[in-house]
């Protein structure tokens, strides 16, 4: 099942929003914005409006391989701070699903419970939020440790959802998808790798 959950709430940076949607449906990997607020109309950090694709509870959970939580602060706050995503997050972290967050997003990671004993980053002013169990990782734009993937922010969007595809769909897709997106030529002309 190729099919993967993206929870958002009023407030979530834009770019990691559309960016993860853009990458994983480009590599034929269904995905679905799943509404935390009460209704679908939403807007981002930087008031772009959108609509969500569910309502967050009309979500099953056995539908889905994995989720991720954007960052922008007051979204991943108000993500943070709802219990029912937290124990979803918990829910699928038992099931061994793919977790992944970035920018402030993984504070909602740390919140559940999941970065205990793991590796981990974030946008740099959420360092003292993340769990002190865990290793912090401040050189890495990307890390991930077993079934988390956590991100610095909006700036390497990008290459979290490479990493996403990578993880689900295998490394030809990622080559494929950089073709299509034109990061090999970013790589060959300015020596970016992923």
């Amino acid at each position: 099942m190729d099919k993967f959950l993206i929870v958002v709430a009023n407030g979530n940076e834009t770019i990691e929003i559309l960016t993860v949607v853009d990458y994983l449906r480009r590599a034929g990997i269904t995905v679905d914005l799943a509404s935390t607020e009460k209704d679908q109309n939403l807007l981002t950090s930087q008031n772009v409006s959108y609509k969500a694709d569910l309502m967050f509870d009309e979500i099953k959970p056995d539908d889905y391989m994995g989720l991720y939580i954007p960052g922008g602060t007051n979204g991943a706050y108000s993500l943070r701070d709802n219990d029912k995503v937290i124990e979803l997050i918990k829910k699928f972290n038992q099931e061994g699903k793919i977790l992944a967050a970035i920018c402030a997003g993984p504070v909602v990671l740390n919140r559940a419970g999941v970065l205990t004993d793991k590796k981990a980053t974030s946008f740099p002013s959420m360092k003292d939020e993340m769990d002190k169990t865990g290793e912090y990782i401040d050189d890495q734009i990307v890390v991930t440790d077993g079934n988390i993937t956590t991100g610095r922010g909006a700036a390497v969007t990008n290459y979290l959802a490479l990493r996403l595809v990578e993880i689900i769909r295998g490394a030809d897709e990622v080559e494929k998808l950089k073709f299509g997106t034109q990061h090999e030529a970013v790589e060959r002309y300015f020596g970016f790798t992923f």
